[in-house]
Formats: structure tokens, C-alpha cells, sequence
């Protein structure tokens, strides 16, 4: 029988705000709770979408000109455990830290930086890290953790949760 992952809490950093703030409307719809970094928490907040700014549960603030926003225990954590682990689930509680079901991130758009611009220092700016390390703990915990990582994938994901009552499958994870 596949395990299927009831959608609780849901991370949302994108570089590529197409279709966010529908999309974002459709998971409060589904009593998801939002936490978001920067821009992207500004764009939902604009359009008035309740969401908790990182900053609000890291109770840290992004430092080195939003280099550093994303990478901290208190998101990590919540990504990586595995909610089968009693040892994990204990850590989790010491430390306050809740469960992440959903990680919504694309990427910088490095490759259309080089391609349009020879500053390299905007270059480097848009060597993405935050982005491409949620992908890869959420991916390391699929049991647990469903991933988007293009706008493309919204509505497929609203038709899965639609189709399983806030939930998706191990299959489509």
C-alpha cells in the first residue's frame, strides 16, 4: 500500500512568480499553511494571501544581501525529518520545529543571467543555493515531502491533493 502525505505546511520560494498567487489561493483554500522568503512572500502578501515570512519562524533575519535565508535548522528540519522516526519526532518538538509537506522553489534564472548580461558579478548573484538544496532535501525525504520545482507543475499538483482530499501519493512524490 503507498503512503499518502496529507499536505499540512507548505515552503514557497520561487524566482519565477508565475501563476503564484492562484496557486498559492488554491492551497490556502486547502487549509495549507504558507511560509515564504522575500519577494515571494511580498508578491503574496500584495495580493493578500496569508502567509508566515521565514524570518517568523526562523526568528532570524535573511543576512548577506538574501544570500543566507532559507538555510537554517528550524526549515531544514522540518524538510528532512522523517515522521516514522520517533528519534526525529522528538528532535522536531525539542526544537520547536514543524513539519514542511511541501516545498515549492525554481531557481534563479542563471542560465538566462549569463546568456543576457556580462556582469559577473550579477552572474554570480544568481548562482542559486537556497533553491537547489530544499529541492534536494525534500527529494531525499519523498516519503514525507512533496517537491515543485516549475511553475508547470501547480496545476498537476492541485489535481493530485484534489483527487486525494489535501493529499498526495507516494506515486506522485
Amino acid at each position: 500500500m503507498s503512503k499518502i502525505l496529507r499536505i499540512r505546511k507548505c515552503l514557497i520560494s520561487v524566482s519565477d512568480k508565475k501563476n503564484i498567487v492562484s496557486f498559492a489561493k488554491e492551497l490556502v483554500e486547502s487549509k495549507i499553511d504558507i511560509i515564504s522568503t522575500g519577494n515571494t512572500y511580498k508578491e503574496l502578501k500584495k495580493h493578500k494571501i496569508h502567509a508566515k515570512n521565514i524570518e517568523s519562524i526562523t526568528s532570524f533575519p535573511e543576512i548577506l544581501s538574501g544570500r543566507v535565508k532559507t538555510l537554517h535548522p528550524k526549515i531544514f528540519g522540518g524538510i528532512l525529518a522523517n515522521n516514522e522516526n520517533k528519534i526525529h519526532l522528538k528532535q522536531l518538538k525539542e526544537h520547536s520545529i514543524s513539519e514542511i509537506q511541501l516545498v515549492v522553489v525554481n531557481l534563479y534564472p542563471f542560465e538566462n543571467t549569463i546568456r543576457l548580461s556580462e556582469d559577473i558579478n550579477k552572474c554570480i548573484e544568481n548562482i542559486d543555493i537556497g533553491g537547489p538544496t530544499m529541492t534536494r532535501a525534500a527529494a531525499k525525504n519523498y516519503n514525507d515531502v512533496t517537491v515543485i520545482t516549475s511553475t508547470n507543475q501547480y496545476e498537476e499538483l492541485i489535481k493530485e491533493m484534489n483527487k486525494n482530499n489535501g493529499s498526495t501519493s507516494i506515486k506522485f512524490r
